[in-house]
């Protein structure tokens, strides 16, 4: 149901947003402020203030509107970082700006199709297909017709499962994004896709293959020198494709996030490899890295990371060399992500805040001793590997496997209450949830709890 309470109008407060967000800077601190103040106007947006009905109307055009603004703060990257304006708080303040005015964008997408949600029978849209709002190109890039890939492009992703807001959100700065590709054009054509994923390690497929595999979003980045960037793809496509040879080594995946060696490769670590094989190890990604600088380190060293900075997806958001070309969302999932994105900061945060750690009970040591022999598993142990990681990598270490397990299975049923209180709210007020409410929700449930949520055990 969508309410018709009379109100403001979202383009007159998208107004002083977009004046916030054209501010010139004279100094980094003079940017990092313009960039903070543009989120917190964002952030106090909230939709009660509108007249659904007459927002319904609009939601197109103000959706446009918001990715117009989100490519011109993008235009300025090279320019700001020429000018040394993109200081550690800078960065900080404008991976905020993208990513709350993505979120908004999401909303609108969200309205424009009255709530629909994905069927239990169904799956998402193929990346960069469907027709209400789901697919944004740039405007540098649009030729009228199909979105075109090229050789040494990037596709920054978004999976559905918890593994991957925890990755989105494991770093310093929050981000939406879990994974990062580069793509490869053959001879004939054909594009493919090379990466670095969990659970195979570095692998080629069709991109069409990954472009119809459970993607929530999706964004294209292509490098503005088209001949570094073919280098790179071909150089990378060669590497991967002669560990299936006889002879070959296969490179798994590296679940230490670091940036040396190359042994075993991260998805953003082989990107980073394609483009320093390509330049001769003169360029070399990112240029701004994701810093793991908690004080409490329980979660990522059970998960295998001693890395304390390294090239997480989202980075290449802020590459001043890459344009972005085009971004997709299926709008039937995007709620769910944002929900995952809010319940991640909140257990990251009680993890910082209150000192909460993962407590394994027994079917969780089964699950790390017995892994990659599940069939020696109860069912319930059975079902925690088969939830959470569908194949069990031979490098992949007992404590990862626990903890990816006791990640799921505590974020599973805060989500399912989250889904259904949201549920409730666009039935009775025709808007969702804002991220003030569900912070308030996950807040009262940790105090209520007594120091104990799923796995995670802390203070009250």
């Amino acid at each position: 149901m969508l309410n018709t309470t009379a109100g403001r109008r979202l383009e007159d407060d998208l107004a002083v947003i977009e004046e916030i967000a054209a501010r010139p800077a004279a100094t980094a601190k003079e940017l990092a402020a313009n960039l903070t103040a543009l989120y917190e106007a964002t952030f106090n947006v909230a939709l009660d203030r509108y007249d659904m009905q007459t927002l319904l109307r609009s939601a197109p055009e103000i959706a446009r509107s918001i990715f117009a603004m989100r490519l011109r703060l993008r235009d300025q990257v090279a320019d700001w970082h020429a000018r040394g304006f993109l200081t550690l708080a800078g960065q900080r303040a404008l991976r905020n700006a993208l990513r709350i005015a993505r979120y908004a964008t999401d909303m609108l997408g969200e309205l424009n199709i009255r709530y629909a949600q994905l069927g239990p029978d169904e799956k998402t849209l193929r990346g960069f297909s469907g027709r209400n709002l789901n697919t944004f190109v740039n405007p540098a890039f649009e030729t009228g017709h199909d979105l075109d890939f090229r050789s040494g492009d990037l596709l920054l992703m978004r999976g559905m499962h918890h593994n991957s807001a925890a990755i989105a959100r494991i770093g310093d700065v929050d981000s939406q994004f879990s994974h990062l590709a580069i793509v490869h054009t053959d001879e004939s054509g054909k594009h493919w896709i090379v990466e670095a994923l969990i659970e195979a390690g570095s692998v080629i497929n069709p991109l069409s293959y990954t472009l119809e595999h459970g993607l929530g979003r999706c964004v294209l980045f292509r490098h503005r020198d088209k001949n570094l960037a073919a280098r790179a793809a071909a150089l990378i496509h060669d590497v991967v494709r002669k560990t299936g040879e006889k002879g070959g080594k296969h490179i798994w995946y590296d679940f230490t996030m670091e940036l040396g060696g190359d042994a075993e490769l991260f998805c953003s670590k082989l990107v980073r490899k394609a483009y320093g094989l390509a330049s001769d190890q003169k360029y070399l990604l990112p240029t701004f890295t994701t810093r793991f600088d908690m004080k409490n380190r329980d979660f990522v060293e059970r998960i295998g990371v001693t890395a304390r900075e390294t090239f997480a997806p989202a980075d290449i958001e802020l590459e001043p060399d890459f344009d972005l070309v085009a971004e997709w969302q299926d709008y039937r999932v995007t709620s769910r992500l944002r929900l995952q994105d809010l319940l991640m900061d909140r257990l990251f945060l009680w993890m910082e805040q209150h000192g909460y750690r993962f407590k394994e009970d027994l079917p969780i040591k089964l699950v790390g001793i017995f892994g990659q022999l599940s069939g020696q598993l109860s069912t319930r142990a059975k079902d925690l590997i088969a939830d959470v990681v569908p194949k069990v990598p031979p490098n992949m270490k007992r404590s990862t496997i626990q903890a990816v397990a006791m990640l799921h299975k505590t974020a599973e049923p805060l989500l399912a209450e989250l889904q259904a209180m949201e549920r409730r709210s666009i039935d009775r007020t025709g808007r969702p949830l804002h991220a003030r409410e569900v912070n308030d929700f996950l807040e009262a449930k940790r105090q209520a709890a007594n120091g104990e949520i799923g796995y995670l055990v802390g203070k009250t």
